[in-house]
């Protein structure tokens, strides 16, 4: 435990790094804001654009692995939005409740530390819990949100939506990966070394830029930040563990690595959704603060029941 303790700090301490850079203003928003788009479209994007051209879309959306993450991740969704109906939210404000329970920080934090702990092999699986949580659940709130404020899901709203996935660096990103690894063709080795250049900033740049954005959150909202925080970093990864070992024929490293993705604390991208709806972005942006500092511990663990380094 302690030597994946020792391997997990690192990373954690550059996201404190960036907390502290921000918090007292050495780091101010405005460049916080420069780096994760740096991250967002150059450098994340580099790194996956890498990491699909040497797969195959059957080595990531393997459909067992999906089935499992999707029945575990909606069966968590579904008991947050019922607790939250019983606590009186309204459907919106429990929907981002469980949304938030269920959208860990893959993109900026899981693809690089997972691959970097527990080896290249992790890519596919990673990969593929980072495009189901960003195009069924983000897409899932969103028709949500609209339905309860319109009464209607149009088909403006759909068409939106799709531009919005089709425009997400990220997805596009993997989409070419594919597309050229369909081809047979290796990739050329001045551009695999542009790709590797590039992405190697990803890790660093993503850490920090987490640990400055959080340096502005305030704790309001603790009770239901603490609920929130405590499903996505233990009855979440619990829920995979049941069903990639027990409900579907998952391999045993793939089902390690789905679970300890599942283990991440919430993603910087639900307090986006939340506050562009105005719902529930105060009890979000703690949880993301609270969940960050708290799977220090609880990520460590995880990755040590699963078989980590």
């Amino acid at each position: 435990m302690l030597a994946i303790f020792l391997k997990t700090l690192p990373f954690f301490a550059v996201i404190g790094l960036g907390f502290a850079a921000g918090r007292v203003r050495f780091f101010p928003a405005e460049a916080t804001a420069y780096l994760t788009k740096f991250v967002f479209y150059f450098a994340l994007s580099a790194m996956l654009f890498r990491f699909a051209s040497n797969l195959s879309l059957g080595e990531t959306f393997h459909g067992a692995q999906m089935a499992a993450y999707l029945t575990a991740s909606f069966a968590v969704y579904a008991l947050v939005l019922a607790v939250g109906r019983v606590r009186r939210l309204g459907w919106t404000e429990a929907a981002m409740e469980a949304h938030a329970a269920v959208s860990g920080n893959t993109g900026f934090l899981g693809v690089p530390m997972l691959v970097m702990l527990m080896g290249a092999a992790a890519a596919g699986p990673v990969m593929m819990v980072l495009s189901v949580d960003m195009v069924v659940f983000s897409s899932l709130i969103t028709l949500i949100v609209t339905a309860g404020r319109e009464g209607e899901v149009r088909l403006a709203t759909l068409w939106a939506l799709l531009r919005g996935i089709l425009a997400n660096p990220m997805i596009v990103s993997i989409l070419l990966g594919f597309a050229w690894a369909a081809t047979g063709l290796a990739v050329p080795a001045v551009v695999n070394e542009f790709m590797t250049l590039l992405g190697a900033a990803a890790t660093p740049c993503a850490l920090f830029a987490i640990g400055a954005s959080l340096a502005g959150r305030g704790a309001e909202r603790p009770g239901a930040a603490m609920w929130i925080s405590a499903v996505k970093l233990l009855l979440h990864p619990a829920a995979v563990a049941v069903a990639t070992l027990w409900l579907f024929p998952v391999e045993p490293f793939a089902a390690g690595v789905m679970i300890a993705a599942a283990a991440l604390p919430v993603a910087g991208n639900v307090f986006i959704l939340a506050q562009h709806f105005g719902v529930a972005p105060q009890r979000v942006s703690t949880a993301i603060l609270m969940s960050t500092a708290v799977s220090v511990i609880t990520v460590t663990v995880v990755i040590a029941l699963v078989g980590g380094p």
